[in-house]
């Protein structure tokens, strides 16, 4: 059965390369409609579903860098305390210069002028307080000059929602956040940002909000007492935001709830942003309901709240990519709607342009070739990962073919399919409708038939009359050891493809390409036919032919 089913992959593949390109456009139309600015505004439906974990706003922000540097800066709210050293400096008439250690009763002793008291003086008070001191002495030429040298070392509890709660030690000028990030920082399941308490003496001395910090820059410098208790409360509320916003995370409330208005703020919603779509939890129920940007201030958000913000607008012209030979724009604007027949008026083709083999790579038909690549690529790799072996002989063989398998999905995965949709047919021009970004194609036309893959030596030949599969082979030194005469690709210059083999006598025009896959062997049955499926794949979404 899974061969069976691994046959059809190959011509579903192959399919969406040659598929009438009216139907690639039904599908793609399908898809971009299906997205929920389709809801009416302030429309109400409710489904089963399950919204998948969202990263915390400010998980990223304690990660150890914080701890590595302590602040020695000027406060001038800092309260002196005992152990603080002070820089203190006279000179004209008297001339004095060292560092002192505010003493266990809270006082410097300065020679000639005595025992001066500096405890619970501010910072910004120092100077002032030795002076006064000083011109009892010297009542004049003698000037004063003071600051703190290294203030004290203080012992701060850490405690809550935090990965490591404990005793920590710092600079009474190093901030809460070098704090919480010296304790491993706010644990992001359960631990709150934006409730966050100093408690002092057992009293609350100062309520943090660390999304003033994170959001808009700001934070309150304020020094920190031994003994101090840093209490990290728990998360209440929270929304999440996605969508077209600078900033895609779960929010927490800083109350029960939280303006639509609000949560746009702190996602940094993009100036493209016209309404939100808004999912509501209730008994196992998801609520949607859609708002426009004109009411997002009114409109209160619950607890576990998921909200895509969205651009509803209707554009009316597409861009339109032309490469390759041809004498006009690089890139055209066309109405919505346009033909690549009615664009092949626009292009100013030359005598060197082959408008027998316009080509039309479209980014979602490569997004689709690169999914299906991928699946198969996981697959293989869980297969090889997991085969299992009777005998140890038969393991060694195993771990060989997965070393081989590994190094050849490594290699693949690097490889970008080219979304091509081919016309088949002349006539499909009128029905091609064109869409954003697409990319039309006007090959040179020439007398050259590449050939590559497992041959002696893959390269360029000139176009010979009568000429087949087999004739161009030979040119090129015929088949490597490692080719397999029975899958052969040969690629017409619209890209076109189709197997052969080496002997099918199959006419080849000048502009073509034939591409020798490598042989499958020494694998199980089961990985030889999804890496069949690969490389066939690889052959028509890419054209290139990689070795196994």
């Amino acid at each position: 059965m899974k061969k069976v089913l691994s046959i059809l992959t190959i011509f579903a593949t192959a399919a969406i390369a040659i598929m009438p390109v009216s139907s690639i456009n039904s599908v793609n139309s399908t898809t971009a409609n299906s997205q929920a600015a389709l809801i009416p505004q302030d429309a109400n439906l409710t489904i089963s579903a399950t919204e998948p974990t969202q990263m915390v706003f400010g998980e990223n922000l304690f990660n150890g860098n914080f701890t590595m540097v302590s602040q020695h800066i000027y406060n001038p709210d800092y309260i002196l305390a005992i152990g603080d050293v002070v820089n203190v400096k006279l000179w004209g008439a008297y001339e004095f210069e060292q560092q002192l250690t505010i003493d266990s009763q809270g006082n410097i002793f300065l020679p000639k002028v005595g025992v001066i008291k500096l405890l619970g003086v501010k910072n910004s008070n120092l100077v002032a307080v030795i002076s006064k001191s000083v011109k009892r002495v010297f009542k004049e030429n003698v000037h004063v000059y003071a600051d703190m040298g290294i203030y004290q070392n203080v012992s701060i509890f850490v405690t809550g929602n935090v990965n490591k709660p404990g005793l920590y030690q710092g600079l009474s000028s190093d901030s809460l956040i070098q704090f919480i990030d010296k304790a491993g920082g706010i644990n992001p399941q359960y631990g709150s940002f934006r409730n966050i308490t100093v408690v002092r003496n057992n009293k609350p001395y100062k309520n943090i909000d660390l999304y003033d910090f994170m959001v808009d820059g700001k934070i309150e410098m304020f020094a920190l007492k031994n003994g101090d208790v840093i209490l990290i409360g728990s998360v209440g509320a929270y929304m999440s935001a996605s969508g077209e916003v600078l900033r895609s995370y779960r929010f927490e409330a800083k109350d029960s709830s939280m303006s639509l208005k609000e949560l746009a703020r702190l996602a940094g919603i993009k100036p493209v942003v016209t309404q939100a779509i808004v999912k509501s939890y209730n008994n196992n129920q998801i609520q949607i309901t859609s708002y426009p940007l004109t009411k997002f201030d009114s409109v209160k958000l619950r607890a576990g709240d998921a909200v895509e913000f969205m651009t509803d607008h209707a554009a009316t012209e597409v861009r339109i990519n032309i490469d390759g030979e041809h004498s006009g724009a690089r890139a055209i604007v066309v109405p919505k709607g346009t033909t690549l027949g009615e664009i092949m008026e626009k292009i100013g083709f030359n005598a060197q342009s082959n408008v027998d083999a316009i080509q039309l790579f479209r980014k979602s038909v490569a997004k689709m070739q690169k999914n299906l690549i991928d699946s198969h690529l996981r697959e293989l790799e869980s297969i090889a990962l997991t085969t299992s072996s009777a005998t140890t002989q038969e393991a060694q063989i195993r771990a060989a073919e997965a070393k081989s398998i590994l190094e050849f999905i490594e290699r693949a995965r690097q490889v970008e399919p080219k979304g091509q949709v081919v016309i088949s047919n002349k006539d499909d021009i009128n029905q091609i409708v064109l869409q954003e970004d697409d990319t039309i194609y006007i090959p040179t036309k020439d007398n050259i038939v590449i050939v590559q893959g497992e041959v002696s030596m893959p390269g360029a030949f000139t176009h010979v009359a009568d000429s087949d599969i087999e004739d161009y082979i030979e040119m090129a030194g015929d088949l490597s050891a490692r080719a397999d005469s029975s899958r052969v690709i040969l690629v017409a210059a619209n890209g076109k493809a189709g197997k052969f083999r080496a002997s099918s006598g199959e006419d080849v025009y000048p502009g073509d390409s034939i591409l020798v896959l490598p042989k499958v062997e020494g694998k199980t049955l089961q990985a030889t036919s999804i890496l069949t499926q690969i490389l066939y794949q690889l052959a028509i979404a890419a054209k290139v032919v990689i070795d196994l």
